[in-house]
């Protein structure tokens, strides 16, 4: 790995309870202009100093992607309709497709990684993983790269 590298992407179950409750009282401020950083922390039970030790530091993935590419890999089956139900899907987010890269399917399985483009009208990233995931026929989505 990059002694270079500034940021890393790590699913939710991997994070330290703290950092949920960071982004759980970063929250609470947002959409309650009036709540205090006191009532936020106590909201979701950590202390102010765990807050401002680590709030310019986390954020969920999607706040971080307006306007950049990112690049997801999966495997799809080989099957009439499957490929064609990712693309839609990601059309219905509003994304631009970059690149596309497909393996010849092996097993009944072909290899996918794509490069989309989040644009400002692009609805919730990780809403738009998750419905590509629950997709007949589609298995094992990650985010591999952010640009």
């Amino acid at each position: 790995m990059s002694e270079t590298a500034k940021y890393f992407i790590i699913t939710k179950k991997a994070l330290p309870e703290v950092y949920l409750k960071v982004i759980q009282a970063k929250q609470l401020i947002e959409k309650e202009k009036a709540m205090t950083v006191q009532e936020a922390v106590d909201a979701v039970g950590i202390s102010r100093s765990s807050f401002y030790k680590y709030k310019d530091d986390i954020f969920p993935f999607y706040e971080n992607t307006r306007g950049a590419a990112i690049t997801i890999g999966m495997g799809i089956e080989d099957e009439p309709g499957v490929l064609s139900g990712l693309l839609n899907k990601i059309a219905e987010y509003k994304a631009n497709i970059l690149t596309i890269h497909q393996t010849i399917p092996i097993n009944g399985v072909a290899n996918i990684t794509l490069s989309i483009e989040v644009l400002p009208s692009t609805g919730d990233v990780l809403d738009m993983i998750d419905d590509i995931q629950a997709q007949q026929g589609i298995h094992q989505v990650k985010i591999l790269a952010r640009e």
